[in-house]
């Protein structure tokens, strides 16, 4: 995981964000442009500590460059991992799928239990992302993120809060904003487990608008007296270390913050009844003058409250999409013993194009989810930021594990689905909750939506408004020549990017070899995303400074765009595989893609394909679920 300190390229300034200059030249309130100026500046400030900025990203540069860089969407090979990395995961592994054989993974309030934690702290499970200077494994993401997947097919709860705990957790935070003082303080407790850790950001009235934070440290001495109120915070409970964010001097700041051993006068725990997450403490935290140690702000000098926030996020997205690969695979390797057993009118529905059909699906959703996940840990460990390739990944493995759950899952079990001691009966909050986590979906589809734009918008769009604002208007009226004169310089600018786009030539680098399907579907992404930035700019122009408004609009460009570079992340993931099933499983994925954006009808050919991949499925010819344990069937007859 590169982080840059510095990117002398996109050096942040004190200059109005271009957010921030939109919304007040689209007449919006003093209070939302300020705060979304806030956003978009904290969003500035966490690309110029990456390596590969937003704008050098895969996923930005295949829409807007004439030469499309296919090399960027086929990830490396993914390193070994070094002896004392793999004993680690094969340990936790073991850890958790011993105490589950003994039925002690859960305490008696059906949380996991404390002696899971000690044990998984022992094997090392708590330090994977933790560099070995603090007692760590220091392994990098394109090592975590399958391992996650590992795990969460023996309990997802525990896949989790490896995310919670280092991804989004205190870990991300110290590392990458904290001093060499705070790092020796408190990376070796949270390598080791002695300390868990969570991310204490929402809260009453802060969800995902960040700049509604009420939270407050005011410094007294040597240290911070903090009062406010925290929300749904995940493996919080007393005497765990949370990076809490709050307002210093009216500035978002973050204190990591050891929790008191007990409640007290100071600090409070608020516990609420909530179906997801039921097997983990998600609480309210109170703080009514807790002091904390003034050497425990980050104080890198690398960014506000928001920046920390924002830069681990990223990490949670994709470890999510891990979380969601190894839930289906959990999934799928369910069905199969109860389609082979339940029998219709004589035949197991095994057999059935229906079932067939749906484990044909999933194994294409397993196969897009590893992708995703492959991709974004190689981009990231080279030292992209990694925005809008990991929301791709929280949206896609959010929306397929949901799918997979209700529409896959729950439709080949039927009624059993229901019965106490499913896995779908039992969780299926725990399937459907990822949608709203690391951001809701469709709220992230228009932070894509904006960072797609951002820069054109900065380039051509800006210069017109702020031309036209010394007029006093927001839209040029061409009977007017005032309006002509003030139009003139910026908008030649726009007609001559126009002329290039719809005149210019345009092509790919970097095409691997690929079985022919793959490479048609390739094809059909690359020239539907080139001619996204006309389609983009049509919108810019129409809506103007009001397409901050049109959320309908954004989303659906955006997730459109989304699902093209999925699909050739995926087909590009297959090439490399050489495997027959998990070439047709990466085939079918893309043909569900391509007939999501096109509206066409399914053919007969993904009919027949389909279905003999489910098949392959049942006949155990698809590795990503072999030797895997199945549940129970329940009821048998």
């Amino acid at each position: 995981m590169s982080v840059q300190t510095e990117n002398p390229k996109n050096k942040q300034t004190e200059e109005t964000s271009f957010a921030e200059t939109a919304m007040r030249l689209s007449g919006k309130s003093d209070v939302e442009s300020r705060a979304m100026g806030a956003v978009d500046s904290a969003d500035d400030h966490v690309d110029t500590m990456f390596k590969h900025s937003t704008t050098a990203s895969p996923a930005h540069r295949i829409i807007w460059d004439k030469v499309a860089p296919l090399e960027l969407f086929r990830a490396a090979e993914a390193p070994k991992p070094s002896d004392s990395c793999q004993k680690v995961m094969d340990k936790s592994v073991e850890v958790v799928r011993r105490h589950r054989e003994a039925g002690t993974l859960q305490d008696a309030n059906k949380k996991i239990a404390p002696q899971v934690f000690k044990d998984l702290g022992e094997a090392g499970y708590w330090g994977m992302l933790v560099d070995k200077k603090y007692g760590g494994q220091g392994a990098p993401l394109q090592i975590f993120g399958p391992f996650l997947s590992r795990m969460a097919i023996y309990d997802a709860t525990i896949s989790g809060l490896a995310s919670v705990h280092g991804c989004i957790g205190a870990v991300d935070p110290v590392n990458t904003f904290g001093n060499e003082d705070q790092k020796a303080r408190f990376l070796p407790k949270l390598a080791s487990g002695e300390a868990l850790s969570a991310f204490a950001l929402t809260e009453p009235n802060a969800g995902s608008d960040l700049t509604s934070i009420r939270t407050t440290a005011k410094l007294e001495g040597d240290e911070y007296v903090v009062h406010g109120e925290k929300l749904f915070i995940t493996n919080a409970q007393c005497g765990r270390t949370v990076g809490l964010v709050c307002l210093i001097d009216n500035k978002p700041s973050v204190l990591i913050v050891d929790l008191p051993q007990q409640e007290n006068e100071q600090f409070q725990i608020v516990k609420y009844g909530l179906w997801a997450l039921k097997h983990a403490y998600n609480v309210g935290l109170k703080f009514n003058g807790l002091r904390v140690p003034a050497k425990n702000r980050l104080t890198a000098g690398r960014g506000d409250g928001l920046t920390i926030a924002y830069h681990g996020l990223n990490y949670g997205r994709v470890a999510l999409c891990a979380g969601a690969a190894g839930n289906m695979r959990m999934m799928l390797g369910d069905m199969l013993p109860w389609s082979k057993f339940r029998k219709t009118y004589g035949q197991a529905i095994v057999k059935r194009e229906l079932v067939q059909r749906r484990c044909g699906s999933m194994a294409g959703y397993i196969v897009a989810c590893d992708a995703i996940v492959d991709w974004c840990g190689w981009l990231m460990d080279q030292g992209y930021r990694g925005e809008m390739e990991c929301t791709i990944a929280k949206i896609f493995g959010s929306e397929r594990q949901k799918n997979a759950a209700i529409e896959l899952y729950m439709k080949t079990h039927g009624g059993r689905s229901f019965l106490h001691g499913h896995a779908l009966g039992d969780n299926v909050h725990e399937f459907l909750a990822p949608c709203i986590y690391e951001g809701e979906g469709e709220m992230l589809c228009m932070a894509f939506f904006k960072s797609l734009v951002k820069e054109h918008g900065k380039k051509y769009f800006e210069p017109v408004g702020k031309a036209l604002s010394k007029l006093g208007v927001t839209k040029p009226n061409f009977s007017n020549p005032a309006h002509i004169a003030a139009f003139a310089g910026p908008g030649s600018a726009i007609m001559k990017w126009e002329l290039g786009q719809r005149f210019g030539s345009k092509s790919a680098s970097g095409m691997p070899e690929l079985p022919g399907k793959l490479r048609e579907y390739v094809n059909f992404a690359v020239h539907a995303l080139q001619r996204g930035p006309l389609e983009i700019h049509k919108a810019m122009m129409k809506y103007q400074l009001g397409l901050a408004d049109r959320q309908l609009k954004m989303s659906e460009i955006s997730q459109r765009m989304q699902d093209y570079i999925t699909i050739i992340v995926t087909a590009m993931y297959a090439g490399k595989k050489k495997d027959e099933a998990t070439t047709m499983a990466a085939e079918i994925a893309c043909e569900e893609l391509r007939l999501k954006v096109t509206g066409d009808r399914p053919s007969d050919s993904y009919y027949k394909r389909v279905c003999k991949l489910g098949d392959i499925v049942a006949d155990g010819g698809f590795k990503q679920i072999a030797g895997q344990e199945t549940a129970e069937i329940l009821f048998k007859y």
